[in-house]
């Protein structure tokens, strides 16, 4: 059997080629979202500012999640400063220091992370120029071109004036991508820190000889009524950098989305394309079986085949996909999705699990495609290497149905359940409904066949008849290569497009829900203090400071406890009427104070809360707020689905300072009032439509992590348009040299191929664009009441256009190469 084998390999080269760079791809793509899946969990930044500490102690960065990923914190967990002193009293302690963080400015917009100069220790920094600062006017920085100069540094907008009298230096290098960083003394930077009474982190160095580890294990001990974190090594970036487990949480979930999507088309692919190389030898299994070969024998001669090239092609495509992970890296980083300096996890796992998901899945789709050349008769399979099968198989087409009533139901989920699950559920009916199309493709492309054959026949054209002839007589061959297209068009449009509804939705709701004619920005953020100084100026008739940050709601569930990241505003409810329009429904935004919430209306149905009801959440430093719903409104996908009072909201989080303020000019006094705000120094005044620009251009930045992400998996689909079609159309040699025998030119052929390459990407693109639609209706009810999605009709054109250009260039390339080749071995003129 092997030697057969072995003989296969040599002798069907095109099919097995294909086979080859489907496996190889599906290995490359599961290798790197295995990467990018490991690096949620592992992966971080090396410790920089803590890296001469030996234990860097700090409050719990997440929230456990039981049989889950743990939740990280978006805001700083801080820790009382008198444990400071708690720890410095262990035995094995040298010092302890207590590390706090404020971000800075200068006039040109450049943020500085300022620190005390005692926590300049844990570096360690030293001095290489100049001296240490010793008064509250004087600043140590990192940046030589620095030294000497006096600098104004703003914190939210209030500045003051600093000379810059030292130069500080460590061994490694300053991070990239992050905030230059400078000292001051340590009173001057309690003065600026908004939580007062608090650290950030404690670094501990240890005595001589003591081992980070046992020393981390005192810690516990030492605090016993704090709950903490310590962290060593490696480890210690994620108590200096608060971004980097969230951005692990964001890039677990974004892989493991991405790597559900991509593992269903990988079998789909793979299984496309060995059913159809199969297929093509559909003559050499009727020989086999009509020469004495038995059903078993004809499975253990394709899964020798399959074992052999597809091992060999997953193994070659790891190291490949371990390159692509970096490319995806350093995409999400531009996008702000990870921090700059954040490194992935390079281990052996990827690899591993992509081997065995690409060879397991070829195998399987290798059994599956051998069922039925190995269990006919041998006078069956010879017939049917003539004749391609009538009909499909009973269970496929009760399972195609099934399956697409399924993902209909789901698309239309918003039109019932309001919520975020209902979004979620009318996203994924998409996947259903992929599934129930290709189970069903035979089917769907004969209707829509007869009527192109119709059409072509009337024509009275021979390469028209002739075309039309083989679309009716080649239901299934058409539909394999049909099909890839359709999904590739159907998948490309409901993830670009779901996004632009999304965004489109929140953008209409912004736009609806500001009324204030001016929005105050800082390049750090704005200090409170000055947000009541704007408001009380004569040119302003309010002021509402705007903080964002998030909150954690965990709901119980029939297995376990889910958690989910709801986005948070903080308002000023006095002056929001006059500012801020969010649409209320219920209830009364006014009477918004400490110990009440108001919730959009997706929020409240997915909490089942109402009116008087009270909520339990986790604030984005992890502080836990029981609060009574006062009032429900309609537009959280523009302001967020939690608004809490502005106070409330800064008090948890990490810079303590207002995102942006809303303001309200007096009557036709909008240009004093941007005027007068703007000679405070150290913000930005904008109008309503140019801070709605700039928060556009910001999430449409983000959002092109989404296209990256389409483009790989575009990619990866359109290699198996080709390859599908490629094999399609190599395995009518026959049928082309039989044309040319009873004088058929080649140019005719040609021809036909052409009209047939256009039937074929025509029906592509209407099944595609007929299994998008649902979904993506789905999605447009959730966000906006009416199923009519926000559609980018050139950015459609590009996808359908690359789709049937890809399509019809494979077609018509092979029909040519294989035309031309039986005509010069048949002595056939063109």
């Amino acid at each position: 059997m092997s030697g057969i084998a072995v003989a296969n390999l040599r002798s069907h080269r095109n099919g097995f080629t294909a086979v080859f760079i489907t496996v190889f791809s599906a290995a490359l793509l599961v290798c790197a979202l295995g990467v990018l899946f490991e690096s949620g969990i592992r992966g971080g930044a090396t410790p920089h500012r803590l890296a001469g500490a030996d234990v860097v102690v700090g409050g719990p960065q997440s929230l456990a999640v039981p049989e889950d990923l743990d939740q990280p914190y978006g805001e700083r967990v801080r820790l009382p400063a008198s444990a400071v002193g708690e720890l410095a009293a262990l035995p094995d302690v040298e010092s302890a220091v207590g590390d706090i963080n404020v971000l800075l400015s200068d006039d040109s917009g450049r943020v500085f992370d300022a620190h005390g100069w005692s926590s300049a220790a844990l570096a360690p920094y030293r001095i290489v120029g100049g001296n240490a600062p010793t008064r509250a006017d004087e600043v140590v920085t990192t940046d030589p071109r620095m030294l000497g100069e006096q600098v104004t540094l703003r914190h939210g907008g209030g500045g003051s004036s600093y000379t810059v009298v030292g130069l500080a230096s460590t061994s490694s290098a300053e991070p990239i991508g992050r905030p230059t960083t400078i000292f001051m003394t340590d009173g001057r930077a309690q003065e600026l820190w908004p939580h007062s009474g608090t650290v950030a982190a404690i670094g501990l160095i240890a005595r001589e000889g003591v081992d980070p580890a046992a020393l981390a294990s005192q810690v516990g001990t030492q605090l016993r009524d704090l709950d903490v974190d310590t962290y060593t090594g490696a480890a210690r970036a994620d108590a200096e950098y608060v971004d980097i487990g969230a951005a692990r949480g964001e890039l677990a979930a974004l892989s493991a989305a991405v790597a559900g999507v991509a593992l269903m088309i990988a079998v789909f692919v793979v299984s496309s394309t060995l059913s159809s190389s199969i297929q093509q030898r559909r003559r050499d299994f009727a020989l086999l079986r009509s020469m004495g070969a038995t059903p078993r024998q004809v499975h253990r001669l394709i899964g020798a085949e399959v074992w052999v090239v597809s091992g060999m092609a997953a193994l070659l495509g790891v190291a490949p996909g371990y390159a692509l992970a970096s490319v995806l890296r350093h995409q999400f980083a531009e996008a702000g999705i990870l921090p700059p300096d954040f490194s992935l996890a390079m281990g052996p796992v990827p690899a591993l699990v992509a081997v065995i998901a690409a060879v397991v899945t070829a195998r399987m789709a290798a059994a599956i495609s051998a069922r039925r050349p190995a269990r006919l008769d041998p006078v069956d399979a010879l017939r049917e290497a003539a004749v391609e099968a009538a009909a499909l198989g009973r269970t496929r087409i009760v399972v195609g149905v099934l399956t697409g009533i399924g993902g209909l139901i789901a698309s239309l989920l918003p039109a019932f359940v309001p919520g975020p699950a209902a979004i979620a559920g009318a996203g994924s009916s998409a996947i259903l409904l992929i599934v129930a199309a290709a189970l069903l493709g035979p089917v769907l492309v004969s209707g829509a066949m007869r009527a192109f054959s119709g059409r072509m026949t009337r024509s009275g054209s021979a390469s028209a008849v002739l075309a039309a002839a083989n679309l009716s007589a080649h239901r299934r061959r058409l539909a394999s290569a049909i099909m890839p297209l359709a999904l590739a068009i159907a998948f490309g449009s409901v993830q670009l497009f779901s996004q632009s509804t999304l965004l489109a939705a929140a953008e209409d709701q912004t736009e609806r829900g500001t009324l204030a004619d001016l929005v105050v920005t800082g390049p750090a953020g704005v200090d409170p203090q000055l947000a009541a100084t704007i408001a009380s100026m004569d040119s302003v008739s309010a002021a509402n400071p705007i903080t964002r940050s998030q909150a954690l709601f965990t709901r119980d569930m029939a297995d376990a406890p889910v958690t989910e990241v709801y986005s948070v505003q903080g308002i000023e409810p006095e002056t929001a009427a006059s500012t801020l329009d969010l649409d209320v429904r219920e209830g009364d935004l006014g009477e918004l104070a400490a110990g009440s919430v108001a919730l959009s209306r997706d929020a409240a149905a997915a909490m089942s809360a109402g009116l008087g009801d009270t909520i339990t959440v986790r604030l984005g430093d992890g502080a836990v707020v029981s609060a009574t719903v006062i009032a429900t409104y309609n537009r959280g996908f523009g302001f967020g689905d939690i608004t809490l009072p502005g106070t409330q909201v800064r008090e948890h989080t990490t810079a303590g300072l207002v995102d942006h303020v809303l303001v309200s000019a007096a009557p036709g006094r909008m240009d004093d009032a941007r005027r007068a705000i703007e000679a405070s120094g150290g913000v930005t005044a904008l109008s309503s439509n140019e801070f709605a620009a700039a928060v556009d251009q910001e999430q449409r930045k983000q959002d092109s992590v989404t296209l990256v992400v389409l483009a790989v998996l575009l990619g990866f689909l359109g290699i198996a348009v080709v390859n599908t079609m490629v094999l399609m159309t190599t395995d009518r040699r026959r049928e082309f040299a039989l044309l040319q025998l009873v004088g058929a030119s080649t140019r005719q052929v040609r021809a036909m191929m052409r009209r047939e390459s256009l039937a074929a990407v025509a029906v592509a693109a209407t099944i595609g664009t007929l299994v998008a639609y649902p979904p993506l209706a789905g999605i447009a009810i959730a966000v906006s009441g009416a199923p009519f999605p926000t559609v980018s009709v050139w950015t459609y054109a590009v996808l359908v256009g690359a789709a049937t250009l890809l399509g019809f260039v494979a077609i018509t390339g092979t029909a040519r190469r294989v035309a031309h080749r039986d005509r010069d071995a048949l002595g056939i003129g063109a």
